[in-house]
């Protein structure tokens, strides 16, 4: 597989393989785990010593199709969709037992932390959580039962598969080569439009008008009008706060037809002709062309406030008052630096709370899946980490171009990205190969 520099680019924000336990969202059911199924269900598989029920795959297929409807994203038939989602929980009850058979435990402290996160992430209480659980029928035994199960299947995965993977140094040195060439010569654009929009199956006289429209805003663009005046006036188009300017982005994430439009043109150059998509007519404006010529990660410099869980301070104490500073900072009664100094319980308290500049990977996954979430200048919702409770502001972010060193690390984390999902798979199917599983017909 060729790599591309997108990809290098992507996995600036890549989190080193770790547990993640589902967000509880309206809507959302955790499957079963394995046990005895409820009154008016019935077992569909057993593999093993765990049961697979229909309850089961009923609630993982309404999980996918939540998402689906959510994101936009055609399904399969619905008996190949049932199919797919019984082979998916075979696969995943094998895997449990065989983590248990290895003697692979998750502790409790474990669970109350991943438990707190999705409390903290759905702005809820222990006490809400376990309310919110209870409308949905779901016992709150049970939910840490599937998070702690969650949580050894990501583990069991990350260390079985990882150790399958092989990343030679010829490897690297051919992804290296292959990604320098291709950052040689790729270019980023910021690029600010005016957009006239046109509504799909619009009359030909309605789009007609709109051309017009179009077309005397690219002559005032031409003949010297402010673009931003332009875009205030007569953009129908995101961005109408920043001038119409879609920021700086790689050619890969613009559409064609923009960059095709600027490809030729000098900052600070409109495009001679107007761009017409599905959307409408553009008036196109070149505001900065980059070409890349070496490789760059983005750094983050982040502050926080980290409260140490003890049998003093629990958990959703913890988590309370984090919420409570964050109130205060958002309201302007207290500053973050401020807060940090005074109740901060990690080395960085003296200085504000201030983490200084940070490359990708450099926190462990839990921190850094906030850190990468939130945007510069915002707090993060408070979370817990196998440290404590934290309260995270990301101050600033940076390009900074990787040495030598951390060019191979970044290949060899690209490469094995490539490569585990070949490597899962072959490790699934011999788990599934070693695993006693009997099918079972739906009752009469």
């Amino acid at each position: 597989m060729t790599p591309s520099f997108s990809l290098l680019r992507g996995l600036q924000r890549r989190l080193a393989a770790a547990a993640a336990v589902a967000l509880l969202v309206p809507g959302l059911v955790w499957a079963q785990p394995a046990g005895a199924p409820r009154g008016g269900d019935f077992i569909v598989a057993v593999v093993n010593q765990e049961l697979v029920t229909n309850n089961d795959v009923q609630q993982r297929i309404a999980r996918i199709e939540q998402d689906a409807a959510r994101s936009g994203s055609r399904l399969p038939p619905r008996e190949q969709l049932r199919q797919q989602v019984l082979d998916a929980l075979i696969d995943d009850r094998a895997q449990l037992s065989h983590a248990r058979m290895i003697g692979m435990r998750v502790d409790d402290a474990e669970v109350d932390r991943a438990v707190g996160n999705v409390a903290a992430q759905n702005q809820l209480s222990l006490a809400q959580l376990r309310e919110r659980l209870r409308t949905q029928g779901i016992d709150f035994a049970r939910f840490r039962n599937n998070v702690r199960d969650e949580l050894m299947l990501s583990r069991l995965r990350e260390r079985e598969v990882q150790a399958r993977i092989r990343v030679s140094d010829a490897d690297i040195q051919k992804f290296l080569n292959e990604i320098r060439g291709e950052a040689a010569g790729a270019a980023e654009y910021n690029i600010a439009q005016v957009l006239v929009s046109v509504p799909e199956g619009a009359p030909a006289e309605q789009e007609t008008e709109r051309r017009r429209r179009a077309e005397d805003v690219l002559a005032r663009a031409k003949a010297g009008t402010p673009f931003a005046d332009l875009v205030r006036d007569f953009s129908d188009g995101p961005n109408k706060d920043q001038a119409g300017q879609l920021g700086l982005r790689a050619a890969d994430r613009l559409p064609d037809l923009f960059v095709q439009a600027v490809a030729e043109l000098k900052a600070g150059e409109v495009a001679p002709q107007l761009v017409r998509s599905g959307a409408g007519f553009h008036v196109l404006k070149l505001i900065e062309r980059k070409d890349s010529k070496a490789l760059t990660i983005t750094q983050t410099r982040s502050r926080h406030i980290l409260l140490r869980v003890s049998p003093q301070l629990t958990q959703e104490t913890a988590l309370r008052r984090l919420r409570d500073y964050k109130q205060r900072i958002e309201g302007g009664q207290a500053g973050f630096a401020q807060l940090a100094r005074e109740y901060s319980e990690d080395g960085s308290a003296p200085q504000g709370g201030d983490l200084g500049w940070a490359n990708p990977g450099q926190f462990v996954p839990e921190f850094e899946q906030v850190l990468n979430s939130t945007e510069v200048g915002k707090l993060s919702e408070p979370f817990m980490s196998r440290f404590g409770a934290h309260l995270v502001q990301v101050t600033e972010r940076r390009e900074a171009q990787l040495d030598a060193r951390q060019q191979r690390e970044l290949a060899t984390n690209a490469l094995r990205e490539q490569k585990f999902e070949t490597a899962y798979t072959e490790w699934a199917r011999e788990i599934r190969g070693q695993a006693y599983i009997e099918m079972r017909e739906p009752p009469q």
